[in-house]
């Protein structure tokens, strides 16, 4: 084979570095004995009709290179509405101009038809933060985010100030050794769940590679605004948990789906993206059809997702409170960047998605923080129809983290701490009480959307240090 020369090879067609790689070594070894001008008519004809040559044994890799390797992705290309769907803002004056251009562009998609903005809503990427989007048997993984079924759990303990006077060290240890923030990394005990035997990580292939992960971080937050707090919560008169109004001690997280969310999102944003095109401006919010394998696949990745973030509560809240001896009275719930199916006011059918923004049916529990050092709200929501049955899921930033990072000095943070009487474990001046919007005017104007029955503040406070 030494006789035809890449030159050569390059004069009848194979340009391409890996076919002529390929004719090379599979000549050499099964050609040997042909004639010069054998090999090149053999080539060309690969070349011209390749089909004819895809299934055989030495010669179907050199074939595969001059066919259409690409599978042909089926893509529907979509105009953006002139005229969008009902959108109702709360507590607009506390909202950044960006958030609602991102929000008016979500309105324009044809499949969707109604929208909700919270008063805590900031920029986000597709969906701004805080952005309610009710859409047509469409799932749009952008608009349930990267952290997929992100989580608040409250759980209630029947003790008060005096227990954090005496063990407020042992409090401090435990939330040191049984908590772990960042983006990778794991607890030192391994703990153990029943979501990490779910059948559906065996459902897809992108599951069952995402199984290890799983393990690994199972019990662990993420950075940013992630956290793992005591505090003291206050429950008024008449209560929906049904205890009497007093102050209890009370344990507070906030952390989502870790790797797993993480890698389900990008996977099938991307998909919808190559199947779904939108102008330029909106490409982001490129979805799924419900119909769709791709659609279903996502829906049932989102779902273990949030379970999955459940689990990693379940395990933060049991093996803190199992360390200190104590037990919950009673446990609130919520999750935002998620998607659910629900109906509107006419009965329609609809798929909600919820990013940073918190479900609030009529009765619905939910918890609403504000930051390290200001309140959060134990609520109950009112289940308004406009409002998508939604609520706020925090404080909502004021300050990018650059912002805040650039405008707090570490002692400055100190001294706010100080003020709030709070210990803070790890954290960073990026999430300082100042980076975010006052939780006070925040809940003024959602009052017609949620119902408070209690409020908690944080006194020990552990989060990623950035």
């Amino acid at each position: 084979m030494s006789i035809l020369k890449t030159k050569e090879l390059s004069k009848i067609g194979y340009t391409n570095d890996k076919a002529r790689s390929l004719v090379i070594n599979t000549i050499s070894k099964n050609f040997k004995h042909h004639s010069k001008n054998q090999i090149i008519e053999l080539l060309l004809n690969i070349k011209n009709t390749p089909e004819n040559y895809v299934e055989d044994e030495h010669l179907g890799k050199i074939a595969e290179t001059f066919m259409d390797k690409i599978k042909e992705v089926h893509f529907q290309s979509y105009q953006l509405l002139q005229e969008s769907g009902m959108l109702k803002t709360y507590g607009s004056k506390e909202i950044e101009h960006g958030a609602k251009k991102q929000m008016e562009l979500a309105m324009s998609l044809p499949v969707v038809t109604q929208g909700a903005l919270m008063p805590d809503a900031h920029s986000g990427y597709g969906l701004p933060i805080g952005g309610v989007l009710a859409t047509d048997n469409a799932v749009i993984p952008y608009a349930v985010g990267v952290d997929i079924g992100c989580r608040m759990a409250l759980s209630i303990i029947d003790e008060g100030d005096s227990f954090f006077k005496r063990y407020s060290h042992q409090m401090k240890v435990a939330l040191k050794e049984l908590t772990h923030f960042g983006m990778e990394g794991s607890l030192d005990i391994q703990p153990e769940h029943d979501i990490l035997d779910s059948p559906v990580f065996k459902e897809t292939e992108l599951l069952k590679k995402l199984h290890g992960k799983a393990f690994r971080q199972l019990g662990s937050s993420g950075s940013g605004n992630h956290f793992v707090e005591f505090g003291e919560i206050e429950l008024y008169d008449n209560n929906t948990l049904g205890l009497p109004a007093k102050k209890y001690m009370a344990l507070l997280t906030h952390s989502g789906s870790r790797g797993l969310g993480a890698n389900v999102a990008m996977h099938y944003t991307k998909i919808a993206m190559d199947t779904c095109r939108l102008p330029k401006e909106a490409k982001s919010l490129a979805w799924l059809d419900m119909n769709t394998e791709a659609g279903q696949e996502y829906w049932l990745s989102m779902n273990l997702a949030g379970d999955y973030a459940r689990a990693c509560h379940d395990v933060i809240h049991s093996s803190l409170l199992k360390s200190l001896g104590l037990q919950a009275l009673a446990k609130v719930e919520n999750h935002h960047n998620f998607a659910w199916k629900d109906k509107l006011a006419d009965g329609k059918e609809v798929i909600v998605h919820r990013k940073g923004a918190t479900p609030a049916h009529q009765g619905e529990l939910g918890i609403i923080p504000g930051s390290m050092a200001t309140a959060a709200y134990l609520v109950m929501g009112k289940g308004v129809e406009n409002a998508l049955h939604s609520a706020a899921h925090g404080a909502g930033r004021a300050m990018s983290r650059q912002k805040a990072k650039n405008n707090t000095t570490a002692s400055a943070l100190k001294k706010m701490l100080a003020t709030a009487g709070v210990t803070l474990i790890g954290g960073s001046v990026e999430e300082n009480p100042s980076a975010y919007k006052d939780i006070e005017r925040v809940m003024h104007a959602q009052k017609d959307l949620v119902e408070v029955h209690g409020k908690f503040f944080p006194k020990i406070v552990r989060m990623n240090r950035d």
